[in-house]
């Protein structure tokens, strides 16, 4: 019998009891493996079955660790044991994007959720398991169309933004010409010039200087308008905002051997953002861990959030890739500097003006494994503003 339903129901509890929880995990698209604290299978769910490849009788007694690639396989018993004397929860109650194994050896993406609890016996660990290939595939496919639509967007927007801004600029820079064509006139008509030419060439240089601040102000506002662009807050789910960008972000990318890690603080998950734009955010810095750690003899990647100062949390991405060099560093926020061969360099720098328009900061430093952590900050939802969505 099933120790999740032993518990549950206690040694007495009627088979019509089993007998229905076990029709209903047969229908469960999700699978649920039961272990011991010695990480031996006690039950393997019917979406098991057919996830993995391995019927519940092979899997029964065998450790749970040949449903993972390297390198999770050869730490889990380590992390087992690491909770079980000092009660620190990698995974248990926190959930991650991780990776698994079926009976072929292939790898497939997986969201693993693990429940603790206490029997006679000892530690039963409850693990659900969500299938993300398909998912990944439909984002992959929805994420090219965006990108499509959002490359066909910009290429009309900057035409009109070009079209727009000759027609503002063309006015005080023709100003500009035609009074300095004065004056050049006025200077080139008179061997010594008289006071009356000077004090015009004054003028005509005074109206030059005033165009010219003109056309700067058009310049600013135009920054300003786009650093400040268009977004709808509302309050979101930063658990589903961090494993949706990370599922997408590891879509098409070799994830054997990459270790992800999410580690999310539950008392700081509503936030108040433009979703998609957070998501960009993160979706940018997660791709820039993974590409960093390329040659990396071990692939780390952490996603962390907590509450750093009152109003805000903090988010940050960090990997095990070479680090930051110091001269990057210095101008790592700023447009067309990029530390990479094809880079356009203007990844961080939308990031920066993306969480600056939330109200938060950006900056990067090492990280805790040897290469560079990305940290950003984003306001907490208000009780007001939960009870209001």
């Amino acid at each position: 019998m099933c120790p999740f339903l032993e518990q549950r129901g206690g040694p007495a509890a009627p088979l019509a009891g089993e007998g229905l929880a076990r029709t209903i995990l047969a229908t469960v698209p999700d699978a649920m493996i039961v272990i011991d604290q010695d990480g031996l299978v006690l039950s393997f769910s019917p979406a098991a079955e057919r996830m993995f490849g391995f019927s519940e009788a092979e899997m029964l007694g065998r450790n749970v660790k040949m449903l993972m690639p390297q390198p999770d396989r050869d730490r889990h018993d380590d992390y087992i044991r690491h909770y079980l004397e000092t009660g620190e929860a990698h995974i248990i109650g926190i959930g991650r994007l991780t990776n698994a194994r079926r009976s072929d050896g292939s790898v497939f993406p997986i969201e693993l959720a693990v429940g603790d609890a206490v029997s006679d016996t000892g530690h039963v660990f409850t693990g659900f398991i969500r299938d993300l290939t398909e998912r990944q595939r439909t984002e992959r496919r929805l994420a090219d169309l965006q990108s499509d639509l959002s490359h066909i967007s910009r290429v009309s927007a900057m035409g009109s933004l070009a079209s727009a801004l000759a027609h503002e600029l063309n006015q005080p820079l023709t100003a500009i010409a035609s009074y300095m064509e004065g004056a050049r006139a006025l200077l080139d008509g008179n061997d010594a010039p008289d006071a009356e030419a000077l004090d015009m060439v004054r003028e005509a240089m005074t109206e030059a200087a005033a165009q010219s601040l003109r056309a700067g102000q058009i310049v600013r506002r135009l920054r300003e308008f786009i650093a400040r662009g268009d977004s709808e807050k509302s309050v979101e789910q930063l658990r589903r905002l961090v494993s949706e960008s990370a599922a997408l972000a590891l879509t098409g990318v070799p994830s054997n051997g990459i270790d992800v890690e999410i580690r999310l603080d539950p008392a700081a998950d509503l936030v108040l953002c433009d979703r998609i734009q957070i998501q960009q955010v993160l979706l940018n810095l997660i791709r820039n861990a993974v590409e960093a750690m390329q040659k990396s003899p071990r692939r780390r990647l952490e996603v962390r959030s907590a509450v750093t100062e009152p109003g805000m949390v903090e988010l940050s991405v960090s990997d095990s890739g070479p680090g930051l060099a110091p001269d990057i560093q210095a101008v790592l926020f700023q447009p067309f500097h990029s530390s990479k061969d094809k880079g356009m360099g203007l990844g961080l720098s939308i990031s920066r003006t993306i969480v600056e328009a939330h109200g938060g900061r950006i900056w990067a430093e090492p990280s805790d494994f040897g290469g560079a952590a990305f940290h950003f900050t984003l306001p907490l939802a208000l009780i007001e503003e939960q009870d209001d969505g």
